[in-house]
């Protein structure tokens, strides 16, 4: 991993170290009344897991350690899921009119997480051996 992946990846991991501020779903005040729950519960705690994970793996990638790798896909996979959940939820249950001043989650946070998560893919496959 002498060729950039680890400073790479660790940047992508410490971004989705902050999806914790999905749980602003969960929050009142930060989203309008009557925002689904059957969207808040799942994208809350999915991003929330998905931070402990990226969490988890930065100091792995950091050291170089064996484990790096997997828990990496770990990470990836679970994060990617719960972002791609969380949009079908949204969609079906009409979460977007209640967003309020969590807007900016759907609007900017998601689609540069998907960007990043994509990049971490590309990593995973392309160059990490």
């Amino acid at each position: 991993m002498r060729s950039g992946r680890a400073p790479c990846c660790c940047r992508f991991l410490l971004l989705h170290g902050f999806r914790h501020l999905g749980l602003m779903f969960l929050t009142p005040g930060a989203t309008y009344l009557g925002i689904p729950q059957q969207f808040t519960y799942p994208a809350a705690l999915g991003d929330l897991l998905a931070a402990v994970f990226a969490l988890v793996a930065i100091p792995a990638v950091a050291a170089n350690r064996r484990s790096a790798k997997t828990l990496v896909w770990v990470f990836n996979i679970e994060g990617t899921v719960d972002l791609a959940a969380a949009i079908t939820l949204a969609t079906i249950f009409e979460a977007e009119r209640y967003m309020g001043p969590a807007y900016w989650i759907p609007a900017f946070w998601v689609p540069a997480l998907l960007v990043t998560h994509y990049l971490t893919f590309v990593v995973l496959l392309r160059h990490w051996r």
